[in-house]
């Protein structure tokens, strides 16, 4: 199979498809791999580095679209790429399409085969090629919640963990999946006090989680939500429910309850947010504020630790590509069902009943 590489044009996204190590790795599976020029610099990978490893560099986008069987990318395509689509390609990515119906409509009308990273599931129900970005945004949310708590930054000018004599921050962590279990391990380091809510008793009762500093567990109810709101200096919102847009949990309502300065880390935004005033932020701007409390809600957070995300997500992503590529989609999907639960459009279909379900389209069987 014929495999391309696009250099990533969100803002500020640095991450790269493909390593040169997932390179020699196709290219040892019989398979020919094109990168667009300068694709890998930003994490930290040289156009040599890549022919070295029996890559062909090519100078745009349309030639690498042009001559490729199946894209590999990080983030999904901008609306300058759709252009180069060519009906049949495969296109191995993350979409994110619940919070993207003009994205999704592309797709279908170009008859390309998506394969989003983010439905991918494994044997045991789990979202292994999402999972490391989802710990890297974790992580993150905590260190860019604690910088715009400080006064300088528009915040309330609170300490994450306190010193003798003077409170820690309160920290309420909305969803304790993997990305929110992630930002509780970093918000525990920093000793901040942490109250976690989800709406999966299970979960909130997690044993494991004894070891750190939580002072409430609580199901997400609407009084629970807006109780924890009103004590907290920094809200993480990490609710995902797998291919579909996130449940609106917090109202605008909710924020004027909340004390002037503090901020909510919106973590979810790639599936259109869970709060009423979510709306998309980049790197360059991060932030916003709605009714005195400060709204963080870049769509790809870990696009700034490239070095470390880009080795995460490739990881993860690379044996599907190659089961992929060694075998066609179609045998691909049969080989591995989680694999095709990752499909989302199919021959302008759209075969994922959740998609399907946040873009009121009628799903088609696979």
């Amino acid at each position: 199979m014929i495999i391309g590489c696009t250099k990533e044009i969100r803002t500020h996204e640095y991450r790269v498809g493909l390593t040169p190590e997932n390179v020699r790795a196709y290219v040892a599976h019989g398979h020919k791999v094109y990168i667009e020029k300068g694709a890998g610099l930003g994490a930290g990978y040289i156009d040599q580095d890549y022919i070295d490893v029996g890559a062909v560099i090519l100078d745009t986008p349309q030639e690498v679209f042009g001559i490729a069987e199946m894209i590999v990318k990080v983030k999904e395509p901008e609306p300058s790429e759709w252009k180069y689509f060519k009906e049949g390609q495969i296109l191995f990515t993350f979409l994110h399409l619940a919070a993207n119906k003009p994205l999704a409509d592309e797709l279908l009308n170009k008859k390309i085969n998506a394969v989003a990273y983010e439905t991918i599931t494994d044997k045991k129900g789990q979202l292994p090629c999402l999972k490391p970005m989802s710990q890297i945004a974790g992580r993150l949310s905590i260190q860019e919640g604690a910088k715009y708590l400080e006064k300088a930054q528009g915040g309330r000018g609170i300490l994450m963990g306190g010193i003798k004599g003077v409170p820690a921050a309160q920290v309420v962590i909305i969803g304790v999946g993997v990305a929110g279990t992630a930002a509780m391990d970093v918000a525990d380091g920093m000793g901040a006090e942490i109250t976690i809510l989800d709406i999966n008793k299970t979960k909130i009762e997690e044993p494991n989680f004894l070891g750190y500093n939580v002072v409430k567990r609580l199901q997400a109810t609407k009084a629970n939500i807006i109780k924890s709101l009103t004590k907290a200096d920094l809200v993480i919102c990490s609710v995902l429910i797998p291919g579909e847009k996130a449940p609106k949990l917090i109202k605008r309502e909710y924020l004027k309850k909340m004390k002037p300065g503090s901020v909510i880390v919106d973590i979810s935004i790639d599936q259109g947010g869970c709060l009423e005033t979510s709306r998309v932020t980049t790197h360059q701007n991060p932030v916003y504020v709605e009714e005195g409390v400060i709204h963080y809600s870049v769509g790809n957070m870990p696009g700034v630790v490239p070095i470390s995300s880009t080795i995460a997500l490739t990881n993860a992503t690379l044996k599907y590509g190659l089961l992929i590529a060694d075998n066609g989609l179609e045998k691909a999907i049969a080989l591995d069902k989680g694999l095709k639960i990752g499909v989302n459009t199919y021959q302008g279909k759209c075969v994922n009943n959740s998609v399907a379900k946040a873009l009121g389209y009628n799903v088609k069987q696979f």
